[in-house]
């Protein structure tokens, strides 16, 4: 099967489960057994290099349309392009080669499906397949996901207009938010805001998720213990309760061994363009996580990733499977 017809049948099954029957299915059919844990992850091959596309989406798939130099859908993309192109870049998996589609890589997905799969096979390399051809991701971009909430006694806007209101704290603590650093490796964002419950009340309880990413632990160590120190000011000074939950915990790193930049340099040069290097949050954390060496690889040409309007060009997917083949192929002669 070609990766053009592959992405046309794959990229229109929606959820984890189904697009994981679909995958051992496919390989069942081409006489490999597709072996599936309790996680949702399906993998086929049993060699310490292993490849990894996440099969779950952002956006619920549907319907493609598609033309002769280009398909639009959501999820066509990210990353059932990715699926698409390892799925079909070997006729048969090689023997020193796993191929592993993962769950939970995008949202809060937390890498679950990646860190249960590195926890119990511990590979001796690993790349992740995702993301536009070109791109090497070779630095794991971290973050860190948290929910904040503050609450009061509530009341009327006028009778117990002395009461603390909540939302006052929240306040504080989305300047906090804003008074973090913002530069070339740090970044934050206040991505979600609630509370009250009418106009003429005063908020029982308010509160926001903030989604903090950095390029090395300790900036996001420092970053998370100054948040959640101003939340529990912002608190007292106002007099309400603060609450606080880690949503999420994705690491920062590098672990691209020499050997594997090279690879990934020789592969896009046999591909036909030259690589960027660059930053990133893929499922490459969960490895650079243990010390495996680890990059990713992106292996399509697109846009408009999490978005309904999604498209991908279809004749860059075989551009795709000759990069990884070619990358597989240097790895492999450097023993």
């Amino acid at each position: 099967m070609t990766p053009q017809d592959f992405l046309r049948e794959f990229a229109v099954v929606a959820g984890d489960e189904a697009r994981g029957a679909f995958l051992q299915d496919y390989f069942g059919r081409r006489g490999e057994k597709a072996s599936r844990d309790e996680v949702g992850n399906v993998w086929v091959g049993h060699g310490p290099l292993t490849f990894a596309a996440h099969i779950d989406t952002v956006l619920e798939p549907g319907p493609l349309t598609c033309q002769e130099d280009r398909c639009w859908g959501a999820a066509v993309g990210d990353n059932s392009s990715g699926v698409a192109v390892l799925a079909t870049a070997w006729e048969k998996v090689p023997t020193d080669v796993t191929l592993l589609f993962p769950v939970g890589e995008e949202g809060l997905g937390n890498l679950r499906g990646a860190r249960a799969y590195v926890a119990a096979h511990d590979p001796r390399a690993f790349v992740a397949v995702d993301g536009y051809l070109g791109g090497v991701v070779s630095g794991a971009l971290g973050s860190r996901r948290l929910r904040l909430s503050f609450k009061g006694p509530g009341g009327h806007s006028w009778g117990d207009r002395t009461a603390p209101n909540p939302a006052f704290a929240l306040g504080k603590v989305i300047q906090a938010v804003q008074k973090l650093p913002v530069n070339e490796n740090q970044s934050r964002s206040v991505a979600q805001v609630w509370g009250g419950e009418a106009i003429n009340a005063i908020p029982h309880e308010v509160g926001m998720t903030v989604d903090i990413r950095a390029t090395t632990e300790e900036a996001l160590q420092r970053a998370e213990e100054e948040l959640l120190q101003s939340a529990m000011a912002a608190a007292q000074s106002v007099g309400v309760e603060a609450e606080q939950e880690v949503l999420g915990r994705r690491p920062a790193g590098r672990t691209a061994t020499p050997e594997l930049l090279q690879c990934a340099r020789a592969a896009a040069t046999a591909a036909g363009f030259e690589a960027s290097f660059n930053v990133g949050s893929t499922d490459m954390a969960a490895a650079v996580e243990k010390g495996i060496p680890a990059l990713t690889l992106g292996v399509y040409r697109g846009g408009g990733a999490h978005t309904g309007a999604e498209w991908v060009d279809p004749a860059s997917l075989d551009v795709g499977g000759r990069l990884l083949q070619a990358f597989y192929q240097c790895w492999r002669n450097r023993g």
